[in-house]
Order: C-alpha cells, then structure tokens, then sequence
C-alpha cells in the first residue's frame, strides 16, 4: 500500500510515521529546504514557529490529557517533546531544533518513508493522499484545494470571536431572550447598564492588540468584512452600541427596560456547553482578553475555552467537508490534517494527523474506522471538525468545554477536571482494548 502525505509539519510527520510503522510505503513531500514559507526559517521538519512550549503536562488539564492520549495510541511528537524537554515547570516545552532533529532522524530513517523535497502543486489525482500542509498554504496547493472545496469552504484567515463554557456564565446577571421574541430564547444576554458600558468601552480602546507579523499586514484588508471589536470601538464611543451591542428588540426581565447595551453569546456546540461572543472578532493579546472582557457582566468568572484570534490561517470549512476520520467526503482516498482542519495548536494538529492516518489505513483494508469516545479529548476534537451543526466554524483547540459534562455538578475546577480527565483515560483505555479484541 502506498501513500502521499504533502506536508511535513507536525501532523503530517505524525502522519507519514504512523503509516510507515503499520507497513505502508509512504512518499512525504517537504519542500524545504528548497523554499521556506513566510515563518520558516529552520531545515528540518515539525518546525515550531511560534512557541516553544506544548502547554501544561498536568493530566487534569486540557493540553496534558491530550498528550497522555496521544501517548497511548502511540505519538511520535509526544516522544520526541519527552526527549528533548526543557525547564518549564508545569509545561511540557521543548528545545526547538533537537525537537526538530529528533523527528527528522526519525523520519530520514525509517525504511518505509521517502521524503521528496519539493513543493506540491496540486493533490495527485490517483492513490490515497493526506494533505497536511499547514495553516500557511498559499500558490498553486491553496488553490487546488479551493478548487476541490469550492471557494466557500476554504478561508485564508482566522478571525475568531472567544467563546467561553457555559458553567462559568453568571446565570444571575444574564438573560435567555432574542430579539423581538423571534427564535426560542437563543441567544444569553449580558446585559449593561451606562456605567458598566463606559468601563467596558475605556478598556476595550486602551487594550494591547497582538503585533500582526510582515506578511500579515500585507494583507490586512481582508479583515474588513469582520473588523476587530477593537478596532471598530475606536470608530467612536456609540459605534458599538449601534453594531454588535446594539440592545434594540431586548428587554431586561429583571427591570423591564431596554438595556443600555448588550452583549449576546450564541451556543457553539450542540451540547450546549460552549458560547461564543457574537460580534467578537478581536486582535487583542489573550491576557487583555481575559481582563477586558471579564468586565461584562455574568462573564467575571468566565472561563475561556479559546481566545479570539485574528491571523493568517488557511483552513477548511470542516464540518461541510470532513467526516470525523479526517476523510474528505467527496473523494474517499483523500484526507487531512493539521491545522487546515480546524484544529487549532501544535498537539491537536500533530493528534489529527494519528487519527487521520489510521483511519486511511483502516478504509483501505475495510476495516472499520477508529471513532474514539466523545468523552475523550481526541473523540471531542474529531468531533467539533465534523460537526454539522456548528454554525460559523472557527477553528478549536483542546479545552474542557468541548468534553460532555460530568453528571455529578463539582465546584472545584481543579478537582472537576482531574475527574474529567480520569473519565476520559478510562473512556480510551476500554474503547482500545475492545478494537484489539
């Protein structure tokens, strides 16, 4: 059996070896070092670009129980992160070019990977392929795959709005309503008085914004169809009021009047365990996203399960095009991987490519596919990139909202998601011993 896996990042890495130790022939393409892609700079592959730390080791923690998952179905990059580890005291981080050497080693070595250095044009119209390319496709391959997709399933940026779990929404200071009545209560509103507004307002204008890299700016204009809350707030003091926050069709049932302003957050899942803040697009740095937004009333205990972004992204409209094996719907011999997906991190695009890869290899021996538990953080990421009912797909990274709730309510979020992540192991552990039985 052969295989094509464009890409040689981290999930396509992870890809091409879990492949090549199930006994495939697997041809790898990586055009560095011939060309580079804007934010490239090292030769070897799984090149880290932003930071050096792949989160938290803690197993009660989102990032550390991703590991651990992946640990147990057998992850090259968890491997090599353990090798290659630095002083980070709870975070797993990592010395970036023996991160790098290690998997290449590994990769260069193995008897059943050939890695072509080139750059791919177009996705090979014969044979099983894994396109893991990476967030920064661009040329000829973005546009084979808008091609493929057609033009409104692919976005070259990532403009995301926070979104925060509902659990941690003060239910005292926010109301279940939509405008005019029109819809079945959909939307929680936070509603604010003109004090509360002001506050908000003055540290939403004075907040620090993320520096936008070079090749970022150059394209910039993009963003104007979803302007940074930011951004647009500095339009003027009621521009928000009559944009995102405008608070016409909503009554307060506490008092019986119109708000001064109102922020409404949309379910994101349909579980009902995530929100996202509606017209939220932001570019602020994380932190000012936590203190600013923390102002809004019912949201001063909000726990985030992602902070908005704004950055050069490409990625898929997944939920329209992927099944959750990372299979490409219309065409079976295709699949993805990596951030393209609308996994959004290091370790959940590395995880995808695992997934990914196993699930190509099982379809091509008509086996049936590897659908880890919805309570496990690799099922819930499988999951959210397939799910058909999520509206406006951003991308998500590993977090404890995507994970159904505990049946018993537990206030301590540490002792919460300690259980939640033995809840998950012990989901994973009995789905793998069923599938070698």
């Amino acid at each position: 059996m052969e295989v094509a896996v464009i890409g040689a990042g981290l999930a396509g890495c992870e890809a091409a070896w879990t492949l090549a130790e199930l006994g495939a022939k697997v041809s790898l393409y990586e055009m560095k070092p011939t060309e580079f892609s804007p934010a490239h700079k090292y030769h070897g592959y799984a090149e880290l670009i932003c930071s050096n730390s792949l989160k938290a080791r803690r197993i009660g923690s989102a990032a550390g129980l991703l590991k651990e998952e992946m640990r147990q179905i057998g992850s090259l990059t968890v491997e090599a992160a353990l090798a290659t580890s630095v002083a980070a005291g709870g975070a797993l981080a990592v010395d970036r070019e023996k991160f790098s050497d290690y998997i290449t080693e590994k990769i260069d070595n193995h008897p059943n990977i050939t890695v072509i250095h080139e750059r791919v044009d177009e996705i090979p119209k014969e044979g099983y392929v894994i396109v893991a390319s990476g967030p920064l496709t661009e040329h000829h391959l973005a546009q084979d795959i808008q091609r493929l997709c057609s033009e409104q399933y692919l976005s070259f940026f990532d403009a995301a709005a926070p979104i925060v779990t509902f659990e941690s929404i003060d239910q005292e200071k926010v109301f279940f309503a939509a405008r005019y009545g029109r819809g079945d209560d959909d939307y929680i509103n936070c509603p604010m008085n003109k004090e509360e507004y002001e506050a908000f307002y003055d540290a939403l204008i004075n907040a620090e914004a993320v520096e936008l890299k070079t090749f970022e700016k150059q394209d910039f204009k993009v963003y104007e169809g979803c302007m940074p809350v930011e951004v647009m707030a500095k339009r003027g003091a009621d521009t928000l009021r009559y944009g995102p926050l405008k608070p016409v069709g909503l009554t307060d049932p506490r008092t019986g009047h119109r708000p001064w302003a109102v922020v409404q957050l949309r379910s994101e899942n349909s579980e009902g365990t995530l929100y996202n803040l509606v017209g939220f697009q932001t570019n602020l740095k994380f932190g000012e996203q936590k203190r600013v937004f923390s102002l809004i009333p019912g949201l001063a205990n909000a726990e985030f399960a992602r902070y908005g972004v704004m950055h050069r992204n490409t990625f898929l409209n997944s939920p329209k095009l992927l099944d959750s094996t990372f299979c490409f719907k219309a065409d079976r011999r295709i699949y993805f991987a990596g951030q393209m997906t609308g996994v959004e991190g290091y370790m959940e695009s590395a995880s995808s490519g695992i997934l990914a890869a196993k699930n190509l290899w099982l379809a091509a021996h008509g086996e049936e596919p590897l659908i880890l538990p919805r309570d496990t953080m690799l099922g819930a990421l499988s999951a959210y990139i397939s799910d058909e009912t999520v509206k406006d797909f951003q991308p998500m990274g590993a977090n404890m909202g995507i994970l159904p709730p505990l049946q018993e309510r537990i206030r301590d979020k540490t002792l919460r998601y300690e259980q939640i992540a033995q809840r998950s192991l012990s989901s994973l552990e009995s789905y793998l011993t069923t599938r070698t039985k």
